[in-house]
């Protein structure tokens, strides 16, 4: 996804970032009801009545209902400065400091082969520490906050959380009860905390799986095999009516033309 550097004091990593993770799960395209065809998504003006191409949409930013400030990308780069090619490392912290609130996606960093022994160096220094880096970085033209960390999940491998700035978590103001005092029965408490203990034990991804996809791609599998018999056997009907129609037109022809010479063998016979 992109190229740069990691900046850790006066060192600079070089490094080469990827997605860790991918949005699993079935998806659905919506097609018209009649004939199973995809719909298509045009960008239309409705003021103007016409439909748009790419180089006529621009962005805007709406200041009051229905009044914009057009914002183009020149306008945007005077904003964002120089585009950023490094993930500057600008403390480090405890791990448990930080909400998973703020946790956002999730990448790898794979180091250049200038940048090996110096990434390693980054990555002990981080995983014997038990701290990780808090980082500003900068994603297709998006500046965010972002944790660095040592992982060895899938290898000795740094992981890139971009955060949520702290603006954008939503407060609990509006959460209800929650704020309200509760009395707690001791003996309620005793059997909640033995229950958590009873159920606890070390995590394991590979302990689990989205077993409503499993299922789901198992009946798709099913219904697609029944929808294949059914046009193959539509198909063969069709052959087989097509067959007899062509059976039936060419008798009619052959019997037609058959008449003519019928007529000239009576006429020679009386002759």
């Amino acid at each position: 996804m992109w190229r740069g550097s990691v900046s850790f004091g006066l060192v600079n990593i070089p490094v080469r970032l990827f997605k860790a993770t991918e949005t699993g799960g079935i998806h659905f395209r919506q097609l018209h009801k009649a004939c199973l065809t995809p719909i298509a998504y045009k960008k239309y003006c409705p003021r103007c009545e016409v439909e748009l191409g790419p180089d006529e949409i621009v962005r805007g930013f709406e200041y009051a209902k229905g009044a914009f400030v057009p914002v183009d990308d020149e306008d945007l780069r005077e904003f964002q400065g120089r585009r950023a090619e490094t993930i500057d490392l600008v403390q480090f912290a405890e791990a448990d400091e930080i909400d998973p609130m703020m946790f956002q996606s999730a990448y790898y960093l794979a180091p250049e082969a200038s940048g090996k022994k110096a990434y390693r160096l980054l990555w002990k220094a981080l995983r014997e520490s038990g701290r990780v880096g808090v980082a500003r970085m900068t994603l297709r033209s998006t500046e965010s906050l972002a944790l660095v960390r040592a992982s060895d999940l899938n290898g000795n491998v740094l992981v890139v959380h971009a955060l949520a700035w702290p603006e954008d978590v939503r407060s609990t103001e509006e959460l209800p009860y929650i704020r309200e005092e509760v009395d707690i029965d001791a003996n309620e408490l005793e059997v909640a905390e033995s229950l958590i203990r009873q159920l606890t034990k070390p995590f394991s991804p590979d302990d689990y799986r989205d077993e409503n996809r499993a299922r789901l791609e198992s009946w798709l599998g099913e219904r697609r095999g029944e929808l294949a018999e059914q046009t193959a056997g539509k198909a063969g009907a069709a052959e087989v009516v097509d067959l007899m129609e062509a059976l039936k037109k060419s008798l009619q022809a052959a019997q037609q033309a058959e008449k003519p010479r019928e007529g000239k063998r009576k006429k020679r016979k009386t002759s």
